[in-house]
């Protein structure tokens, strides 16, 4: 069996170039798998890559890793804008964005032009349902939701989302990957916002309402949660670090699905989506940063 994996993981087909679809193929290459980033153009899949190096050298300056990670996890990650190119994987995992047709589109381009040997195909999602989406797919009973949480390289857990179809099987070989990747595998009902997303998002939002209200400032409030309750990060800071425009959009698809009012966006979060200041991967949200996120450079977001 563990010869089996060891096969299965040699190799992975990543979809899309978005920062999420970026963090993926690094952890993916840094567990030693060979990646296959399809994108629609190869020369932006290039451009994207190099974005993972700029995130790499950050990691460097902060004595995380080395030269020579940098180096090899580059070395395994090739760029492609031909499905056909990625026959011999085994594993697919898709990050194309966040939109149900998006996702629907890549399974359907898998299923009649990806490669025909696959055992495994991850749909990375947080909110969305993976019944919806695999649809009457003939894939759909190796389709599993894997919700990787951000930054997927070192955060150690994820979340594996069973849809209606997805075999005993294929939830086996999802739980066989998040191990390679040295990750804490949670079983979750397929259910709108399953854990991290409905628990935290709560969170975020009634600190933004507390800074719309005026109670405390935006340093204060990360200060006494982070403290007060032994986060690594406050709740302000975890915004910008997720986006701002990922977070409204994530409580409008709940609040959508389940309405609750406590999924009913903040208005301050609203006007700060609409004045484009998205957190850290623009270098303004509720703080300022010096640089942007070197995984979002515009168009790869």
């Amino acid at each position: 069996m563990e010869q089996d994996s060891a096969l299965l993981f040699d190799k992975a087909t990543v979809i899309g170039i978005t920062k999420k679809a970026l963090q993926i193929a690094e952890t993916l290459s840094a567990a030693g798998i060979e990646v296959m980033l399809f994108g629609p153009d190869r020369e932006q899949t290039k451009a994207a890559i190099a974005g993972i190096g700029e995130s790499i050298d950050r990691e460097i300056q902060r004595w995380g890793m080395t030269e020579a990670d940098k180096r090899a996890i580059l070395a395994r990650i090739t760029p492609t804008d031909k499905l056909e190119s990625t026959g011999e994987c085994k594993v697919a995992v898709e990050a194309v964005g966040v939109d149900f047709q998006s996702k629907r589109d890549a399974l359907e381009l898998v299923e009649h032009s990806g490669p025909g040997t696959l055992d495994l195909y991850v749909i990375h999602i947080s909110t969305l349902s993976v019944t919806e989406i695999a649809g009457n797919s003939r894939l759909r009973n190796k389709v599993i939701g894997m919700h990787f949480l951000e930054p997927v390289p070192k955060i150690p857990v994820v979340e594996l989302v069973r849809g209606l179809h997805t075999s005993d099987q294929t939830v086996e070989v999802a739980k066989q990957l998040a191990r390679r990747l040295n990750k804490t595998a949670v079983e979750v009902f397929e259910y709108p916002g399953y854990i991290t997303t409905r628990v935290m998002l709560p969170m975020i939002n009634e600190a933004i309402q507390v800074l719309m209200e005026g109670i405390a400032s935006a340093e204060d409030i990360d200060t006494a949660i982070k403290l007060g309750y032994n986060l690594p990060v406050g709740p302000l800071t975890m915004a910008d670090s997720l986006g701002l425009d990922t977070i409204l959009r994530r409580m409008d698809n709940l609040f959508h699905e389940l309405g609750d009012a406590k999924f009913r966006p903040s208005p301050l979060l609203r006007k700060m989506v609409r004045a484009g200041k998205l957190g850290r991967s623009v270098g303004e949200g509720f703080f300022h940063y010096d640089t942007r996120d070197a995984y979002s450079t515009g168009k790869y977001d």
